[in-house]
């Protein structure tokens, strides 16, 4: 049969058995607390269920294994009352039903006591009938055995356990009292031995301040003996310097209002000289908590503190000219601000130090730094105004409490004077110069950081222009720049943006004012501030690199619009003339990028004009030109742009590849037809002599610039073939040059 074990030549029900296992483990974890999860109390409990239905069926030993497993139950801390009251009472009420399939066991106890039916419960485990055991067999005797067993063991092991308690926490009582004692002794004995052999001193006083004992290195560190210290008041060896609150830190000490203090102070020897010392003091109070008296320890730290003083001074001061330097700088000018004064700074850098390191040597010029380092120290030592060196050869003079900008100019001008003087150093006369930043806090703002940022703008201002000077902070000039920055900042984002837009101006010929050709002049579409002429962005272009890609922009932009213009006026022949920066000319890519311009647009090359200045051509023989007839061979024309203001070498113009020469618009400008008596007439005879020179080279003259129909008169009369300027219409944007193609 499924589910049951024989047992001395019977059946035990096992399904039956670890249902009671079930719920003797349900019934342990709900009276109280089980270490074990719930399958292992599960377990554990099983094991103890099979092993009494194994003697209670062969009927050997029934109350020995019953103890064993009432101690076990012990040995599992499953130890709550209620506990075995239910273990005790289960074995009558439900193991013969549900665990020998035994209807009944006569005599083995007087009730379910509320533990459960013993009839239902063997119903459920079995047919009724457990291969014919009953009470004949004594198993009501066996099952009482049981019971009385399991509550004897159970009750002599809770009883061993809680002897065992009682013993070794009476055993840890009598060891901790011997150890606290053994402790005492040990800890008078270290505290005497540590007070007599201590490095350090340590001394006690009463709260009054009277000195009980003192220790002889702590006689040795004053220089006065044992015995005299005994008879002085701790009051007596304050020092009158020490900072203030210090003594009443000490008072609060002895007065019980703080438990231990540890402060650094000085100490009167008994030869009047003064020891510094690190002080720990702590309070010793009485069983109900009163003051009782004062222990200190205190260790010399003279040669400590002196050391941490000269530490302190090298971490603040340059090492080779012994000025403050930047971190003292800041720290005093950040105490200067926050308490609200006005101060002004002069930031000073020396002119071409560089060079004389780079000549001279480094060791020269460390000594023309001590020089100059103690000039300006005393320039502005009767003020009392602080000088540091920031690093390198800049130094900076804050000038605090200045009633104004009047007067840090004043201590500038006084310092370049100092700086401007001779240096004599190895036999050598140095002559040196300084450029200065001046800046006042009124004007710039009440932060360190903005002040030094504003000085380094204005010193940047005085280097360029001339050194030997000073500069003085500029609220609009520094407007100008962060603006400028802007724009730098902003270039790259604009061409991927594609925000620069092309705008032509006409280049008309003087015989018969027709429009020859336009010039494509750049504008830049700035989302915020509007259009932008050139002379604010193409400059910065210039610097940063990105003039080659804006370039680039333009020709091909250009040469879209006049490939449309032909294609829509073919019998116009309107040539587009584009601008190529100096280095636009002298990148290696600059002929495969208006070949690229010239294929991608269909323009045919020489409706394309390109403009060089003279500097971009002239200034060598070498790749320039090389380049220039690589671009001819193309088909384009090429012109030099503002003749007259760069190199201006005539004899090199025969050698050039080009077509057309534009006249500077200053040339222009001073032909006035309503000033007859101007100087000798110098810029028409300049202008005139220029048209002939072109004319004699077989070159194209185009004059900028033109604003009054005087100016195109005499132009005309000068034999100039066109030009371009106001006179003739502003730059415009590309459909207004179709409007004027088609007649409009």
């Amino acid at each position: 049969m499924a589910g049951v074990d024989a047992v001395g030549g019977n059946a035990v029900d096992r399904t039956g058995a670890q249902r009671y296992a079930a719920e003797w483990a349900k019934a342990v974890r709900r009276l109280g607390f089980v270490p074990l999860s719930a399958a292992e109390t599960e377990r554990l409990l099983l094991a103890h269920t099979l092993r009494l239905a194994d003697v209670l069926r062969t009927g050997e030993a029934v109350a020995a294994v019953a103890a064993e497993v009432g101690r076990a139950l012990v040995a599992a801390n499953l130890t709550e009352p209620e506990m075995i009251e239910w273990s005790v009472q289960a074995l009558a009420d439900r193991f013969p039903a549900q665990v020998l399939r035994v209807r009944s066991a006569p005599g083995a106890g007087s009730g379910s006591g509320g533990l459960g039916d013993p009839g239902e419960s063997g119903d459920a485990g079995g047919s009724g009938d457990a291969g014919g055991l009953d009470d004949a067999g004594g198993l009501g005797e066996r099952i009482a055995a049981a019971q009385g067993g399991l509550a004897a063991g159970f009750a002599r092991a809770l009883r061993d356990r809680t002897f065992a308690h009682q013993e070794r926490i009476a055993r840890s009582a009598w060891q901790a009292r011997d150890a606290v004692e053994q402790a005492l002794r040990d800890s008078e004995a270290r505290f005497r031995a540590v007070f007599r052999g201590a490095a350090i001193g340590i001394g006690i006083a009463d709260i009054d301040g009277t000195i009980i004992d003192v220790n002889q290195p702590f006689a040795d560190m004053l220089g006065y003996p044992v015995e005299e210290l005994r008879q002085l008041n701790v009051a007596a060896l304050f020092h009158p310097d020490d900072a203030p609150g210090m003594a009443e830190l000490y008072r609060g000490l002895i007065e019980g209002k703080h438990d231990s203090v540890r402060v650094e102070k000085r100490y009167y020897r008994k030869d009047g000289s003064a020891v510094w010392t690190d002080l720990a003091a702590s309070l010793i109070r009485h069983d109900d908590g009163r003051p009782r008296f004062t222990v200190a320890m205190v260790e010399d730290i003279t040669e400590r503190y002196e050391l941490q003083r000269r530490l302190r001074f090298q971490a603040l001061h340059d090492p080779l000219t012994d000025l403050p330097n930047r971190t003292l700088f800041f720290e005093t000018l950040d105490g200067l601000l926050s308490s609200g004064g006005r101060v002004g700074l002069c930031f000073l850098d020396l002119d071409g130090f560089k060079a004389i390191n780079d000549s001279l040597g480094h060791d020269l010029g460390d000594r023309l730094l001590v020089t100059i380092a103690r000039r300006l120290a005393g320039c502005v030592a009767e003020q009392g105004y602080l000088v540091a060196r920031m690093g390198g050869d800049e130094f900076v003079i804050l000038v605090d409490g200045a009633p104004g900008v009047d007067a840090v100019i004043a201590v500038a001008e006084a310092a370049l004077a100092a700086v401007s003087a001779p240096v004599f150093v190895d036999d050598q006369q140095l002559m040196v110069s300084a450029s200065i930043g001046i800046v006042d806090s009124e004007h710039v703002g009440t932060s360190a950081a903005e002040l030094m940022k504003a000085a380094d703008t204005t010193l940047y201002w005085a280097k360029a222009e001339g050194r030997g000077r000073w500069a003085a902070y500029d609220p609009e000039r520094t407007a100008r720049d962060i603006a400028r920055s802007a724009l730098v900042a902003g270039l790259p984002v604009a061409l991927e943006r594609g925000e620069f837009v092309l705008h032509y101006q006409p280049i008309v010929s003087l015989l018969d004012g027709r429009m020859l050709a336009v010039e494509a002049l750049v504008r830049w579409q700035h989302p915020e501030l509007g259009l932008i002429g050139p002379d604010r962005f193409i400059g910065l272009a210039e610097e940063t690199g990105l003039i080659v890609r804006l370039g680039a922009l333009v020709l091909r932009q250009a040469c879209l619009d006049a490939k449309r213009w032909h294609a829509e006026f073919p019998d116009a022949r309107l040539v587009v003339s584009v601008n190529l920066a100096a280095r636009q000319a002298d990148a290696p890519a600059i002929v495969d990028t208006v070949a690229d311009a010239l294929a991608s647009s269909g323009l045919p090359a020489e409706l394309l004009q390109l403009e060089l200045t003279e500097s971009a051509v002239m200034g060598s023989a070498g790749e320039p030109l090389r380049t220039l007839y690589r671009l001819a061979a193309l088909g384009v024309r090429l012109a030099i742009d503002d003749f007259g203001t760069g190199y201006s070498n005539l004899a090199y113009l025969r050698r050039l590849p080009i077509t057309c020469l534009k006249l500077a618009a200053p040339f222009v400008e001073g032909i006035r037809a309503d000033e007859p008596d101007a100087a000798d007439h110098r810029d028409e005879r300049i202008v005139d002599a220029l048209v002939r020179l072109a004319h004699a080279l077989e070159l194209w003259v185009t004059a900028e610039g033109v604003e009054t129909e005087a100016q195109a008169e005499r132009l005309r009369a000068l034999r100039c073939d066109t030009a371009q300027g106001r006179l003739f219409g502003p730059p415009a944007p590309a459909d207004t040059i179709s409007t004027r193609l088609d007649g409009g």
